[in-house]
Parts: C-alpha cells; sequence; structure tokens
C-alpha cells in the first residue's frame, strides 16, 4: 500500500476519503487511527489541495468550514511542515515573523492570564471574576487585528496563486472566533447561567488556540512557498494601516532586492484630467477623495476592485492588495450571496441602489452601493460609499456662525 499512498494522486484521494468519512459521521478517533496507518505525514500544501478540490467537486466552503476543526485535530502532530526552520520565520520584521510572535503572545496570554481568571470564575462567580474576564476577553479582541491583516493583506496573494479555497474556509472560521469572543462578553455582562458561560469560554479560546495552529503548519507553510521577497515586502508595507495584535514587529524588514527608494507622488506625472465641469490633475483629484469624510471604493463591470480612498478615519480596513482582486474575495464566505444579489440587480438594470446600516460600537456605519452607468445607460461598475453618520443624528437647530 505504501507505494501508492507516496503517490501524490492517490495521497490526495485517500486524504479525501477519511475527509468525507468525517463528513458522514464517523467518529474523529476511528479516522485517526486509519490515518495513522496510511500516512507517516502531511504537508500543508496537500492540506489545502485537499481543501480546493472538495470545494471544487461541491462541497459547501460552510461545509469544509465546519470540518475544518475536526480535520486539523486528525492531523496535527502529523504535518511533515511542523519542524522545518525557515529563516523568514524568525527574521524580526518580516510579516510572517510579526504573525508568529502575536501568536505567540496570545497563546501565552491564554494560559498565564486568561484559565486562571477562568478557573476564579469557576469556583465562585462574582463581580470580580467576572470584570477579570469581560478585560480579558477585551484585550483577545485585538485578534481582529490579526485576522484582517492575514484576510485583507495575505489572502489577495494566494489567491493570484490560484489558492483560494482555504482562505475562504479560514476567514468563515476566523469570523466564527470573533463572534464566540462577542458571545462570551455579552453572556458576562448580562450574568448569563456560568456553566454555560465557562463551556462557551473554553469553547473559544480552543478555537483560538486550533487557529494558531492551523496558522502555523498550514496557511504559512503555504505562503512562502508562493509569494516572493517583493511581495512579502508590499505585505509588510500595507500591515501599519491596519495594526497588531498584543505585540507589534520588533523592526522594518528591508529584502535586499527591493529599492525602498521608492519615488514620491511629485515625481509622477503631472497630466490633467478633464471632466465635463473642469479639469483637475491627478494629485488633486486623490487629495479631494481622500479629504471626504467617507470611505469610497470602486469595482468595474467585471467586478474587480480598482480603486479605493484613503480617508483620515476607514471604518472598513482597505489595503492595496485588494486592487486588481475579485469583489467576492473581499469578503467573508456567509456574505457573498448579498454581494452576488446586488451586482446581479445592478446589472440587470433592476435596481440603481442599495443601502445598509449598522452599528460597530460608537460608529453608526452608513454603507451604499450605487450602479455606475455611462451616459447610454451602460452598467460600467459599483460605487461603495460608506460613512459614519452618528454625528449627523446628533445634529439639533441651526448652525449659521463661524466655529471658534
Amino acid at each position: 500500500m505504501s507505494e501508492y499512498i507516496n503517490n501524490r494522486e492517490y495521497r490526495q484521494k485517500a486524504l479525501k476519503d477519511l475527509i468525507m468519512q468525517l463528513h458522514n459521521g464517523k467518529p474523529v478517533e476511528e479516522v485517526k487511527v486509519e490515518f495513522e496507518k496510511l500516512f507517516g505525514g502531511v504537508a500543508a500544501s496537500e492540506i489545502a489541495e485537499m481543501e480546493q478540490n472538495l470545494i471544487m467537486e461541491g462541497l459547501p466552503v460552510e461545509e469544509v468550514q465546519r470540518l475544518c476543526d475536526v480535520h486539523a485535530a486528525v492531523f496535527k502532530g502529523s504535518i511533515e511542515d511542523v519542524h522545518r526552520k525557515d529563516a523568514v520565520m524568525d527574521t524580526p520584521g518580516h510579516p510572517l515573523h510579526t504573525f508568529k510572535i502575536e501568536n505567540e503572545a496570545v497563546e501565552k496570554y491564554i494560559n498565564d492570564t486568561v484559565r486562571p481568571h477562568l478557573e476564579q470564575f469557576k469556583k465562585e462567580k462574582n463581580e470580580q471574576t467576572k470584570n477579570q474576564l469581560i478585560h480579558d476577553f477585551n484585550t483577545l479582541w485585538d485578534l481582529d487585528k490579526h485576522y484582517s491583516r492575514k484576510e485583507n493583506i495575505l489572502f489577495p496573494y494566494l489567491e493570484k496563486y490560484g489558492i483560494t479555497a482555504p482562505p475562504k474556509v479560514m476567514w468563515g472560521v476566523d469570523d466564527e472566533i470573533r463572534a464566540g469572543l462577542k458571545e462570551v462578553k455579552q453572556m458576562l455582562v448580562a450574568d448569563a447561567d456560568q456553566q454555560q458561560t465557562v463551556q462557551k469560554i473554553e469553547e473559544v479560546i480552543n478555537r483560538v488556540l486550533d487557529m494558531i495552529f492551523k496558522e502555523t503548519n498550514i496557511l504559512f507553510p503555504m505562503a512562502l512557498d508562493h509569494l516572493s521577497e517583493d511581495e512579502w515586502y508590499q505585505v509588510q508595507q500595507d500591515s501599519d494601516e491596519i495594526g497588531y495584535c498584543l505585540v507589534g514587529p520588533e523592526q522594518k524588514w528591508r529584502p535586499a532586492r527591493v529599492n525602498v527608494e521608492v519615488k514620491t507622488e511629485e515625481e509622477s506625472p503631472k497630466g490633467y484630467v478633464k471632466f465635463d465641469t473642469g479639469v483637475l490633475s491627478p494629485k488633486e483629484i486623490s487629495q479631494i477623495l481622500n479629504t471626504l469624510p467617507l470611505d469610497i471604493t470602486f469595482i468595474d463591470k467585471d467586478d474587480i476592485v480598482k480603486y479605493f480612498s484613503r480617508g483620515q478615519e476607514r471604518i472598513f480596513a482597505r489595503t492595496k492588495a485588494i486592487i486588481g482582486r475579485n469583489v467576492r474575495n473581499c469578503h467573508p464566505p456567509g456574505s457573498v450571496t448579498v454581494v452576488e444579489k446586488i451586482l446581479e440587480d445592478f446589472k440587470s438594470g433592476k435596481k440603481d441602489s442599495e443601502d445598509f446600516w449598522l452599528r460597530l460600537g460608537d460608529v453608526y456605519a452608513y454603507i451604499r452601493y450605487f450602479a455606475v452607468r455611462d451616459t447610454n445607460g451602460e452598467y460600467l461598475g459599483t460605487v461603495e460609499i460608506t460613512q459614519n453618520i452618528a454625528p449627523i443624528q446628533q445634529i439639533e437647530g441651526e448652525k449659521r456662525l463661524l466655529s471658534e
């Protein structure tokens, strides 16, 4: 049997068969035994390829996502890349080193702070033990930055190399972890049942730790196999805009091949753009759009992101990595059907606009989509405009004088 299992095609078939056994309800422990008989180890790239094939064959992304934690449990400890030492992972400032030290900080925080506080909460539920855990989960919400950098910067580069399924699955799990972190806080604040709260906390922190394992042993080796130094440099450049989780990069990373003396905007061509109602330079256009208190994003008629504004206070994370990306890949799996419905209605002419509004902490986000058409009514693309309308809702009376 081993001569077949060493063949990549047969390995893929065997891996898929094992996952389908899990899908059909076979206990994890039984599948683990079978896995250990067939495989001495499995590479991260093989797991990624298997997930991609399952989705291409019709298994819904949500189902692969549901199985993600289960098959990670089967493969844990058997991934060949676990012990691979790559210099970049130990190079301060490199994006993967930053991801790594963030994960180490999160793992340490969970083990040294969250778990001891959880044990105190189990022994005695009172205001002090509740408040300790509320503080802990406020701190763990910093994971949102870690996940956001992964989803909005790293995933687009993997998509360029045809790796689409693993990012979709992982993004979906990230969103479930975010929802779990929020739910724990809500349960603590609402003084929910102690046993249910403890169960939820343990579930969430275990999922966070499982995600660290998946990133370290599947995502990061896969990214190392594909991204060039220039691309890693751009990932680093874009990361500051989103921010970091618990710890930040120790220094800036400078690959030898990258010319860091990039020309400034001042040195770019000075040609003007003529409009029906006037003329503006590219610099003026850019600064006008960036000055408006709006987040503006434009996708063309082929659903490709072509532009976004860079205002002072963004509501949603945007990096240059999304330029040239299909808009469907810029959203978590759960919201793709909504995006597709909006685009379908715009392209058919059924609608010219669609609005949403939601609360994000102190921000009341008003999100508006408009079909962009030429003078003949031909569809050119869609513009998304997002604005924090909380300050506007507070306006009362009239203001006719200059501010001091």
